[in-house]
């Protein structure tokens, strides 16, 4: 299908195939996206999802989210992601992100794990797909640059996605990010592409790729696959975030050990220094440094990383770190 028309800036760089830094919750947080951003440039970062609050407020997000919110980090675009119930709540919650300076701002309707408030939230959303047709053209006469949506193929059947196209077709949606499981599968099985590429097939908007691209070889058979217009890396890239570098020069290699070992010190490093100036604590510090380790499954460093886990001190850590080789 010939592509949409966008009247909008998209969070990407003109005429390429973004890669993008997915949003998740408790590691994407901005002292990591800073490093990212530093070191490997992803086209396009994206916030930990900011909770709506739900009822009768006049605060929709809360003051630690609306500091975190930019219309770029570092230079790269930065979108904003709501997650939350309600019509009223969740374009209250758009206009208090463009004002706090928003440009990009993404609906989750994507994450499975229960609810976030007391409402559906997320991918629990998609239970009731008939309140889409209200909230999704909402959001949109309200935003003024970009509105994208992360979604789920469905909620217990992949094949709802088709069914919500022409609704996001003709609200005008800029962009959709697909990760191809359904809510109730949560991350069991295998995201099949197979929806990815008929869902590119089927409409205009472009449709960023998410969902299990551990390696630059699942990269490139996604967008081989697939068509689409992006993609989106998550633990992969949480685990081993060159691979933004080995994606874009299409270099299927595995890095030598001394290289893997010289990026775990760099990245360890890095995360530890600015942590230090982010969160409160040696062992809060120390936590959010290795939440990190469960995306990691080399096993030539297995060894070293249970090491690493174990350190009760920031010294003993970055002791460890530097003997990583």
């Amino acid at each position: 299908m010939t592509d949409l028309p966008s009247h909008h800036t998209l969070p990407w760089p003109p005429d390429t195939r973004p890669l993008m830094l997915a949003p998740m919750q408790g590691l994407t947080n901005r002292g990591l996206r800073h490093l990212f951003a530093q070191w490997v440039r992803p086209d396009t970062l994206f916030t930990e999802f900011m909770r709506v609050a739900p009822g009768e407020t006049n605060r929709r997000l809360s003051s630690s989210d609306l500091q975190e919110i930019a219309a770029a980090e570092q230079g790269i675009p930065l979108v904003v992601q709501l997650i939350g119930h309600g019509t009223a709540a969740l374009v209250a919650a758009a206009r208090a992100a463009q004002t706090a300076g928003a440009a990009h701002i993404n609906l989750n309707l994507g994450c499975p794990f229960g609810r976030m408030t007391t409402g559906l939230t997320g991918g629990g959303m998609l239970q009731q797909p008939q309140l889409l047709q209200e909230l999704i053209p909402a959001l949109r006469a309200e935003i003024q640059g970009s509105f994208s949506v992360k979604l789920r193929a469905g909620y217990s059947d992949p094949q709802q996605i088709f069914s919500l196209l022409p609704l996001f077709e003709s609200a005008k949606v800029d962009f959709l990010v697909l990760h191809p499981r359904t809510v109730l599968q949560e991350y069991a099985g295998l995201a099949d592409h197979g929806i990815t590429a008929r869902v590119v097939q089927e409409t205009g908007l472009p449709v960023i790729a998410n969902g299990d691209v551990r390696t630059v070889e699942d990269g490139l058979r996604v967008l081989g696959q697939t068509r689409a217009a992006g993609l989106m890396l998550g633990r992969g890239a949480i685990a081993d975030p060159l691979l933004f570098q080995r994606l874009r020069a299409g270099r299927p290699d595995q890095p030598e050990r001394a290289a893997r070992a010289a990026m775990l010190r760099h990245y360890l490093a890095g995360l530890l220094e600015r942590y230090q100036g982010l969160f409160c604590g040696e062992q809060q510090i120390l936590g959010k440094v290795k939440s990190v380790f469960a995306t990691m499954d080399d096993p030539d460093f297995a060894k070293q990383l249970k090491s690493l886990k174990k350190a009760r001190t920031i010294r003993q850590f970055s002791d460890l770190v530097t003997q990583l080789t």
